[in-house]
């Protein structure tokens, strides 16, 4: 398997986390679950195999440009054949900025990104699969990129504003902090503060500080070694069994099973 992450180019910095590449280097067939990360991604198939998804107990091929909406909740997926992926990660408000409905739409669903984006993205795939340079590949993608922006350009004051409560709670790992407190900070209702941040990021508040905090922990388990207790603590849980019964809960497993079987793919998918 092959990974490679890249820092988008800077003009692209407040809108785009970063770009990557994935190759898998093999024909072999396996199952992985991808957990909530906060981030939305538009991904472009560029290889012979394909990714299904699981949906109302059944899997389903997903499109050659897959849109990730905001995932709350563990999501089955296979991979099948090998397969090659460019992928554009955002933060968790910036993808609102290159299409104008609204990303609460795509919760836990994997989207046709054509349908939003229309015949322009098609022919970056095309321009895509014709070249093999990576370093040329991204900067198509950044230019396509760079030329929607101008497109919703009348919203991108509220945008901004959401950004800036997001950038805010990541520096807070707890997941405990009252909408009425983020809401009074910034000087704006409860109601309105819920109604903008769903819209833009896909999440309301409380739930966006439940992920930021879990992927905090999911970080931990996978690095740190680090007992369950602290690993609670440092991440700001009231204890041991609220950590493991809401990483359960994102994850389907405890934390001590997902570090005996962690996948790389998992961490490409979920990446926070």
């Amino acid at each position: 398997m092959i990974f490679k992450e890249f820092a988008p180019s800077e003009r692209l910095k407040p809108y785009i986390k970063c770009l990557y590449f994935y190759e898998s280097g093999s024909a072999v067939n396996y199952d992985d679950i991808v957990f909530p990360s906060g981030n939305t991604e538009i991904i472009f198939n560029l290889g012979q195999g394909h990714w299904q998804i699981k949906k109302d107990g059944a899997f389903y091929t997903t499109p050659p440009i897959e849109l990730w909406g905001q995932i709350t909740k563990p999501l089955s997926i296979k991979s099948i054949g090998e397969n090659t992926m460019m992928g554009v990660r955002f933060y968790p408000h910036s993808a609102a900025y290159f299409f104008n409905e609204s990303v609460a739409e795509f919760n836990n669903e994997v989207v046709d990104a054509t349908d939003l984006m229309g015949a322009s993205l098609k022919t970056l795939h095309a321009c895509l699969l014709d070249m093999n340079d990576l370093d040329k590949r991204i900067t198509l993608i950044e230019e396509y990129l760079w030329s929607r922006l101008v497109l919703f350009d009348k919203k991108h004051t509220k945008i901004n504003f959401i950004g800036q409560i997001v950038h805010s709670l990541y520096s807070n790992n707890s997941g405990n902090e009252k909408i009425e407190a983020i809401s009074v900070r910034n000087n704006i209702s409860a109601r309105y503060l819920y109604m903008l941040f769903s819209q833009y990021t896909g999440l309301p508040p409380k739930l966006f500080c439940k992920i930021n905090r879990f992927q905090h922990s999911l970080n931990l388990v996978n690095t740190n070694g680090q007992n369950l207790t602290n690993i609670a603590y440092e991440s700001g849980y009231f204890d041991q069994s609220h950590f493991i019964r809401e990483f359960k809960s994102f994850t389907g497993i405890t934390p001590n099973s997902f570090a005996a079987q962690a996948s790389p793919i998992n961490q490409v998918l979920a990446g926070n």
